[in-house]
């Protein structure tokens, strides 16, 4: 008799444990609940602003949805160099990458050209981008063809310098000198146009690259050379502002498209936030702090006005015209009310 009344107590006790699943028939847990992780890989090293700034997204990204959206944040190449995560993205892998319209431009052609010297030349400019019908299309293109879901290009690296052992002027000072660019087509016809003979190479391996005289020199932020330490290796830095480095965060849109929709939104919205931010603080603050913490330590800084900006822009256009990108560039212009 006591164990009968044992297993009727069990059973009760089950009975109440299980009412809320039967209670209007059993239910799963809502999607909210479920977890999803990001793995975002960047190039740039962990001294870098632009890595807190990444962890700065995954924060907010993490705070807003309780948890369930986190974003692991990878510096120096950690999960493997740039274009094989981008094709790992393609594939649909929970991974992202800070990338560049040029490498893009390996997918989407005419998007490259934001990529392009002298193109644009402030945050502001970059902002209205985002709103142009052209390079929206650009952006659905890139989603529904190619794999890639761009997040956000609010991500401005600063102006790009030339770091070399020789003073630059003009663009007939770079003859002959192998200047490191990332491989792919804008980029190196952009450097190849301005003069010098654009080499493929590493982000990681231009500094030994440097030491072992494989290169000449590189084109750098200020804060990206002084960050790695360039003025080491380098003697000069030519502030051609040669090109304003618009970076995109892009992952895989199939990834994305399983996310509930407002995880998606807080996905976008952070990394706009975060861009801007950080952007600000490139532009206005940090470019200015490397360029002098550079000069204390030696490097001599030749001044955008010692250097022959009109003929720097002037050779410019060449890339342009190589890579079909003339009237590409002038739509855009009209449509940003833009003269060249």
């Amino acid at each position: 008799m006591r164990r009968t009344n044992l297993v009727l107590v069990l059973l009760l006790g089950l009975m109440v444990l299980t009412l809320p699943l039967y209670a209007g028939g059993q239910k799963e847990a809502p999607a909210q609940q479920k977890q999803y992780v990001l793995k975002f890989n960047h190039v740039l090293s962990p001294n870098d602003p632009y890595h807190p700034a990444f962890k700065k997204w995954a924060d907010a990204v993490a705070q807003r949805t309780n948890g369930n959206l986190k974003i692991e944040v990878f510096p120096s190449a950690q999960l493997g160099v740039e274009e094989d995560i981008l094709e790992q993205i393609r594939q649909g892998a929970n991974v992202g990458q800070n990338t560049d319209s040029a490498r893009l431009g390996n997918y989407v052609p005419d998007i490259a050209v934001m990529n392009a010297a002298y193109f644009i030349e402030s945050l502001e400019e970059v902002q209205k981008l985002a709103e142009l019908d052209t390079v929206k299309q650009w952006k659905a293109e890139l989603e529904r063809t190619r794999g890639f879901k761009v997040l956000s290009f609010f991500w401005v690296q600063g102006f790009r310098q030339m770091l070399t052992n020789k003073a630059i002027y003009k663009p007939a000072d770079l003859n002959g000198l192998r200047i490191r660019t990332p491989p792919a087509p804008i980029w190196q016809e952009s450097i190849r146009a301005l003069g010098a003979v654009p080499t493929a190479l590493a982000y990681g391996e231009v500094y030994p690259g440097m030491q072992t005289k494989v290169i000449d020199g590189a084109e750098l932020s200020f804060t990206a050379a002084y960050n790695m330490k360039f003025y080491e290796v380098a003697k000069f830095m030519s502030e051609t502002q040669h090109i304003l480095l618009v970076n995109f965060e892009v992952i895989s849109s199939k990834w994305f498209n399983s996310l509930p929709p407002d995880y998606q939104k807080i996905l976008e919205e952070e990394c706009n936030k975060a861009g801007l931010e950080v952007s600000r603080n490139y532009l206005e603050v940090l470019d200015k702090n490397s360029r002098e913490e550079m000069k204390k330590r030696g490097m001599t800084i030749i001044d955008k006005s010692e250097i022959d900006m009109a003929a720097f822009k002037k050779a410019a256009e060449q890339a342009y015209q190589k890579l079909n990108l003339v009237a590409v560039r002038d739509k855009l212009y009209k449509e940003l009310g833009k003269t060249k």
